[in-house]
């Protein structure tokens, strides 16, 4: 009788509201301790004291597979199935994150695709950090917000079956959700914003900076010119182009045709071009190994030594071999 669902129990996605649970975890919380001494007799008003003292979250755990108290106060909610503004109040509660988890689980398994993304969605907000308890009964680090977001998206949570839930896009679609602007829109927006002021803020000043003056290589290398010279000195308009191996030739001047000196007159300088003569090198040629007779001599008598010194010691060997085998012939016989 403890283990049945209340009389006036609704059915949820057309079942009863513990069979979600799958029916060897079900059995396993109704021999459990916790179920027998905790959640006997509970109604909608006592469950939230027992989930206030809830310390961390998971499904079962250990080889003889042991629920733990998360969740056998879900399936004692399942049974007894408060209204629906109490579970609204655990999953708005923030000041007992496990009875919020709580909350959000129940809504997960029982409520409508809507409901889910109006009601847990705003949970992505909270960053608080939980434990949960694996299946070898290991605690493990997470935070509330990954807890949600494996609860919308998961097949499997806390070793239940989450129910099929649909797709959010499909809502929008249908207008039946409006779409959902996350927290970080408005810090993304503001950075955004930001950067394009320090952008607008650094184009008038690389517009007034004149780029630096590059000579080139021949501008470099020329001398200046002195502006009596260009007087004096008039270019003319077709020039004849200078073979990189022509010489220089030296003119001479009549007296009468020699212009009068000037103050500044560029310098003149002879240049005859550098004749490098290469001669072909040869590689140089391999000089055989010189080694005297003397060498020769000496390694074939090391090599004798060292057979003859091999050969005593086997002799040596072999005689004390055979010296021990007599003597041990001539105590067995005695």
């Amino acid at each position: 009788m403890a283990n049945r669902t209340v009389k006036d129990a609704n059915s949820i996605h057309g079942t009863n509201p513990q069979y979600l649970v799958e029916k060897i975890t079900r059995t396993r919380i109704y021999e459990s301790k916790y179920w027998k001494e905790e959640c006997f007799g509970l109604t909608a008003e006592l469950v939230v004291d027992k989930a206030m003292e809830l310390k961390y979250v998971g499904g079962v755990y250990g080889g003889n597979i042991k629920p733990t108290p998360f969740l056998c106060l879900t399936l004692k909610m399942l049974q007894i199935q408060p209204e629906k503004d109490i579970i609204v109040e655990f999953i708005k509660n923030e000041d007992f994150k496990y009875v919020r988890l709580l909350g959000a689980m129940y809504m997960r398994l029982t409520g409508t695709a809507v409901d889910c993304y109006k009601y847990l969605e705003p949970l992505y907000n909270d960053y608080r950090k939980i434990k949960t308890q694996n299946r070898n009964g290991e605690f493990e680090l997470m935070h509330v917000d990954e807890f949600i977001d494996e609860l919308l998206h998961a097949e499997r949570m806390c070793d239940i079956i989450l129910p099929r839930l649909q797709k959010r896009h499909v809502l929008e679609e249908a207008e039946m959700l409006d779409p959902r602007i996350s927290a970080l829109e408005e810090d993304l927006d503001e950075v955004e914003s930001s950067e394009e002021e320090d952008e607008e803020e650094e184009k008038p000043e690389r517009l007034q900076t004149p780029e630096p003056h590059r000579r080139s290589y021949r501008q470099r290398q020329t001398s200046p010119i002195s502006v009596t010279s260009l007087q004096t000195q008039p270019l003319t308009q077709t020039e004849e182009p200078i073979s990189k191996e022509a010489k220089p030739v030296a003119t001479e001047r009549a007296p009468s045709q020699q212009e009068p000196p000037t103050t500044s007159q560029p310098v003149q300088r002879k240049t005859a071009p550098l004749q490098i003569s290469r001669s072909p090198q040869k590689p140089p040629t391999p000089q055989p190994l010189q080694v005297s007779g003397e060498e020769f001599k000496k390694e074939p008598q090391e090599e004798s030594k060292r057979k003859r010194v091999i050969s005593l010691f086997y002799l040596c060997f072999c005689f004390f071999y055979l010296f021990e085998f007599f003597i041990f012939q001539v105590i067995f016989q005695f």
